[in-house]
């Protein structure tokens, strides 16, 4: 990214975890700014590289967030609607706060004053630092706070210990899909599982927890894989669980698979996003087509999905069970559970309708 700046001529790598191009309008933006430029600045296109105070920089967010939050979000004729009606409007928001934007130096310090050290968890999501980068504030900020989560951990009360999520893998604070797993019957025949996606290594922890012999994690993700490792490392489980990938299904057959896919149908707009986003039902279908050819006689499959998709009209429950039959599976039994957080209860949430009706299912499936 290149900039001028007190009559001299800048540069710096431009990082994005979202993609976000890289700004070709820069403006140099301090502590003498008022909110209502910044946002017109912003909304206009212009990145504004922040030299004032950390803490004014954060209260600037909320200024501009503020703004943003005066356009409520528009109902559409139906969820679908609505859905990408919402989607539109958060992406509009984290474009124009994405457009505060800060300079790291070469070991990913942050020179404004009254700032944290964020060296620590600059170097978790970015690596060793080699050069001055540029990034969001919002993506700064988003690191320190995954940092925050990878340090404390999330108190699982199924395994009796925390998780420590990483940057980028979906945390297990929705606590009733673990429960769902930590509960399920069990086949007669357990001692062997493979967990798909398996993202902090929760669910792979459980099973081993439940008393499975052997576990094979995968993942696509290879900051997922990282986490799992680190989790069943802390869980001192790496003599039953391994962690393989990246990819979907392991070589060989278990007795007990297990998928906790993304849950809406939708592409994902960045990295993060893609715990929570499965374009086209792509990883949800692998799972099921594959499951006949990796499954011990009489072994079972859990696929954990929620309801959230069908409630949103972007996937229906003929949909789902098409794919069911049309991977050669039956349906042996369906466990459901509503959710314990508090989204449901947000009656200003555009989604508010669906998430309040929302069902997470545990499907035990068989050949």
């Amino acid at each position: 990214m290149h900039w001028t700046e007190a009559d001299t001529d800048h540069c710096a790598q431009w990082h994005s975890e979202s993609a976000a191009p890289i700004p070709t309008r820069v403006a140099v933006a301090d502590d003498r700014m008022t909110a209502d430029t910044a946002y017109r600045l912003a909304c206009e296109g212009t990145a504004l590289l922040w030299r004032g105070d950390y803490h004014n920089a954060r209260q600037l967010l909320r200024a501009l967030s503020r703004r943003i939050d005066r356009k409520p979000v528009p109902a559409g004729a139906d969820p679908a609607e609505s859905f990408h009606l919402y989607r539109r409007a958060r992406g509009h928001r984290a474009r124009v706060l994405g457009r505060l934007i800060v300079e790291l130096d070469r070991d990913h310090a942050l020179a404004l004053r009254r700032a944290p050290d964020v060296r620590r968890a600059c170097a978790e999501v970015y690596g060793s630092g080699h050069e001055p980068m540029v990034v969001a504030f919002t993506e700064l900020l988003g690191a320190i706070g995954a940092h925050q989560w990878r340090e404390n951990g999330v108190v699982v009360p199924a395994l009796g210990a925390r998780i420590h999520p990483h940057y980028g893998v979906f945390s297990p604070v929705r606590g009733e899909y673990v429960d769902l797993v930590a509960h399920a019957p069990l086949p007669v025949e357990h001692r062997t599982a493979f967990d798909l996606g398996t993202g902090t290594g929760v669910l792979a922890a459980v099973l081993a927890h439940r008393g499975v012999d052997h576990i094979l994690a995968t993942d696509i993700n290879p900051r997922a894989l990282e986490c799992a490792r680190d989790n069943i490392d802390r869980l001192d489980l790496t003599g039953r669980v391994d962690i393989q990938g990246p990819g979907l299904f392991p070589d060989g057959r278990a007795q007990l698979i297990v998928c906790n896919p993304p849950w809406l149908p939708v592409r994902p707009t960045s990295a993060v996003e893609q715990g929570v986003y499965d374009p086209d039902s792509t990883m949800l279908r692998a799972f099921l087509t594959g499951l006949p050819d990796h499954l011990e006689p009489g072994g079972e499959g859990w696929l954990v999905l929620s309801d959230l998709a069908e409630r949103l009209g972007l996937r229906t429950r003929e949909r789902l069970l098409a794919d069911i039959e049309a991977a050669g599976l039956r349906i042996l039994d369906r466990l459901d559970t509503r959710p314990r957080h508090s989204r449901p209860q947000d009656s200003t949430d555009p989604l508010h309708t669906a998430r309040a009706a929302e069902v997470t299912s545990l499907w035990r499936l068989a050949p």
